[in-house]
């Protein structure tokens, strides 16, 4: 139907032109017969002499016009043509243009440009120019697309062989395996030998501070990134932006992921790590903390500039391009604190959490920093919720000890009545964490109420001091149903004397003493003074009872019965023996402590011994004093060595 139209339409447009002819000749005709013309007929043939004029220029403009078109049709044909030979001949070369130097890469460069300019022109064409046009567009588009491959594995390979070798090693970051932390190599059980002696040495933690400097190194030669900078501005101009970035973005991941690697940093699931025992655990904590800290103030901040100097010429591209590269990395640290935040709530796992804490809430700044938009809102609040769980792990492991310690239970009495194992271990565990009374403050803060009254003294010391102060109090009491199981009672107060003056000492020498306070220290130094004067009133008293003259005079008169004195003498001896066995065998491990009851024994005993021997020294007979005030001091001496000794009778003198 459509060409039935056209058809008429041609038609008539032949009709009218010749009827438009015919008119013009009778005009001609008319116009040689004719001598003289009215004044209308001049006007109207005037009128009509115009309107030819008009239409023979227009007629000749559009004449110039197709001639013109032609000739820009030629000209973009034969810079096409010159263009696909610059750029066509590297597809049949296997090198790499920009290794080749910078005057082939320039030339390709410009090749490249050319091309989208002309596809640009032949797009920005008029629709009712030649169907030639659509011929060349295809031509410009299939040559930009194959120089956009091109400029895609070149600006991967210029990033790929120009990666800067990472070495933390020279990084001014100190690692924290230089820290000398608790390595407690068991757990308290229901039993006592399984509780290790943990040594709490001063832990240097500088390294887990905020305030370290941050600085930038190169992760790719600087000389080439002019070059990147001009392939990636020039794809994007050419509306390939998204095969850039994507290139850029999967490079980078690859070289994070070899970072995390040269950080020691594996990839491990929630599984694996929660099996895990903790020696080797331990190990990949001081990794992960030592990594966490060069991979975010130095590595992402290297990363970040070296993305934004790539693309600075193209708004926020760089910032999203360091996103998409990094995300995963990040993740990849963050996974492995959830790891370890969902493991089990051992003691030993304390210090390392709080360390992960302090370092993951130190980094967040700096994380939400580097990341902005809605990338860096979904990185910053995976980074808060993680660190929310760490806290939470270390504030139910703190609580777990507690319990464990609370319910520690020992079925035999132990040796020597020394310094319990549990006593050992929990101080010098709780030693080592004053380190981190700000962040206990932190993770122990009942977050159910914060306007919720409480106590002045809790108020002053914060939640770290009454946790502490409870947590002192259970062990006391623990102690107490310990010291229960020694059927001597004078060795049951020695048991507590050692264990709260060990627990006093360990206060008074350390940073605990800051949290708990003197008037804490002043409480234990008056409870094992106690211990030790019911240690000496249950030891001696009896027998110091046999140096009184009370019962030892002849009966029906004053004088001094020389068989009872004898019979006295002679059971002192016995009793001072049966302590001297014994106690030789019970320890006091502190040598001060030791030193102070020696002293305070030997002033009851060997003074009693003297003034009893003095004062009926002509009632006795030299063969029967065993033991001179000298032998009596020296062998005092030899108790709470925690090395059993025996007497076997002699006369001293």
């Amino acid at each position: 139907m459509g060409d039935c139209n056209n058809a008429s339409t041609e038609s008539g447009m032949e009709e009218a032109e010749e009827e438009l002819i015919a008119a013009a000749q009778r005009i001609l005709k008319a116009l040689e017969s004719k001598k003289y013309l009215t004044e209308d007929a001049r006007k109207i043939l005037a009128n009509l002499g115009l309107q030819l004029t008009n239409m023979t220029s227009l007629f000749a403009e559009s004449r110039v016009i197709e001639v013109e078109s032609n000739e820009e049709h030629n000209e973009i044909e034969l810079q096409l043509n010159r263009i696909s030979d610059k750029i066509m001949v590297w597809e049949k070369d296997e090198s790499m243009i920009w290794d080749c130097g910078p005057d082939e890469a320039f030339e390709y460069l410009k090749a490249v440009e050319e091309s989208r300019r002309l596809t640009e022109v032949l797009e920005n064409r008029s629709p009712d120019s030649r169907n030639d046009d659509s011929t060349l567009l295809r031509r410009a588009h299939d040559l930009l697309q194959t120089g956009m491959n091109r400029l895609e594995d070149e600006f991967r390979h210029l990033l790929v062989q120009n990666r800067q070798p990472f070495e933390p090693e020279h990084m001014s970051f100190r690692s924290s395996e230089e820290d000398s932390m608790i390595e407690a190599g068991s757990v308290i059980s229901s039993g006592d030998d399984s509780v290790d002696d943990v040594a709490a040495a001063a832990v240097h933690r500088d390294s887990m501070g905020r305030s370290s400097v941050d600085y930038v190194i190169e992760l790719v030669n600087v000389d080439v990134i002019p070059d990147l900078k001009s392939i990636a501005n020039l794809m994007f101009d050419s509306n390939y932006g998204r095969e850039c970035s994507q290139v850029f973005a999967n490079v980078q991941r690859d070289a994070l992921d070899d970072c995390l690697f040269i950080l020691e940093v594996e990839k491990l699931s929630i599984e694996e790590v929660v099996k895990m025992e903790w020696k080797l655990l331990n190990s990949k904590i001081r990794s992960w903390i030592r990594a966490m800290k060069l991979f975010v103030r130095v590595y992402l901040a290297s990363e970040k500039t070296l993305a934004e100097r790539i693309f600075e010429d193209l708004d926020s591209v760089g910032s999203v391009c360091f996103a998409e590269s990094s995300k995963a990395a990040v993740l990849q640290l963050l996974n492995f604190c959830e790891a370890v935040a969902v493991g089990p709530h051992q003691p030993e796992k304390l210090m390392r959490i709080l360390d992960m804490y302090e370092v993951l809430a130190g980094v967040i700044p700096d994380i939400a920093g580097l990341y902005s938009g809605e990338a860096g809102t979904c990185v910053t609040t995976e980074c808060k919720d993680i660190l929310k769980r760490l806290g939470e792990c270390a504030k139910a492991t703190f609580l777990e000890f507690k319990n464990t310690v609370a319910s520690s239970v020992s079925t035999n009495p132990f040796p020597g009545g020394g310094v319990h194992p549990l006593t050992k271990y929990v101080m010098n565990y709780f030693k080592t964490l004053t380190d981190y009374t700000k962040t206990l403050d932190e993770v122990l803060r009942d977050e159910k109420d914060e306007n919720t009254p409480r106590e002045e003294e809790e108020e002053e010391e914060g939640p770290t001091g009454t946790q502490f102060r409870s947590f002192f109090d259970i062990l006391e009491t623990n102690l107490e149903v310990k010291s229960s199981l020694y059927k001597d009672e004078a060795l049951r107060n020695l048991f507590l004397m050692n264990n709260i003056h060990y627990m006093a000492e360990k206060v008074r020498g350390s940073e605990l003493r800051i949290v708990l306070g003197d008037e804490w220290i002043r409480k234990r130094n008056w409870k094992f003074q106690q211990h030790a004067m019911n240690y000496e009133r249950a030891t001696w008293s009896s027998i110091l009872f046999l140096l009184k003259d009370e019962g030892i005079q002849n009966p029906g008169s004053n004088s001094i019965s020389k068989t009872l004195l004898k019979e006295r003498l002679q059971g002192f001896y016995a009793a001072f023996e049966e302590v001297y066995k014994n106690q030789s065998g019970w320890s006091i491990p502190d040598g001060r402590l030791r030193d102070d009851l020696h002293i305070s024994t030997s002033l009851k005993v060997i003074q009693a011994y003297r003034t009893f021997v003095g004062r009926h020294i002509n009632h006795i007979s030299e063969k029967h004093i065993k033991y001179s005030a000298d032998d009596l001091e020296d062998l005092l001496l030899d108790l709470f060595e925690g090395s059993q000794k025996s007497l076997h009778g002699g006369h001293r003198k």
